[in-house]
């Protein structure tokens, strides 16, 4: 646990929220600040910085664990489907403790989660994936 963490506060029960699940390895929470109704929190009881590099019985148990908090939003809120996502780094992070977004979403929502898009050619593509490929 970090001090200084907010999220490591709200896993330890030193920060009040209102907690929709938890376990040996994680805990989800309504968001504070939701972008709409039922957005919540999934987080991994120990701190970790990013959920990209997260060890693999930890980062099962986080998605694990926003499946069956989504089973328990779609049956409570019938939502038209879900956005589910998670930032890391600097630029995108307030909290540097990793977390996935769970969003329940419906068509009046006015999330907006766009990416603007660019083109792929296919000779940008074959390089690309060849880089990645040698980085696995």
């Amino acid at each position: 646990m970090s001090d200084d963490c907010e999220f490591c506060r709200i896993v330890a029960g030193d920060l009040p929220v209102h907690v929709l699940y938890e376990d040996e390895q994680t805990c989800a929470f309504l968001d504070r600040n939701p972008a709409v109704t039922g957005h919540t929190l999934v987080v991994p009881r120990s701190h970790e910085e990013d959920a990209l590099t997260i060890d693999e019985p930890t980062a099962s148990a986080v998605f694990e664990t926003v499946r069956t908090v989504a089973k328990a939003l779609e049956a409570a809120l019938e939502p038209d489907g879900f956005s589910v996502f998670h930032t890391s780094g600097p630029l995108v992070g307030a909290v540097d403790h990793a977390h996935v977004h769970l969003v329940p979403r419906s068509e009046a929502d006015d999330v907006a989660l766009s990416l603007t898009r660019g083109e792929l050619t296919d000779s940008e593509a074959t390089q690309l994936a060849s880089r990645i490929r040698s980085a696995l």
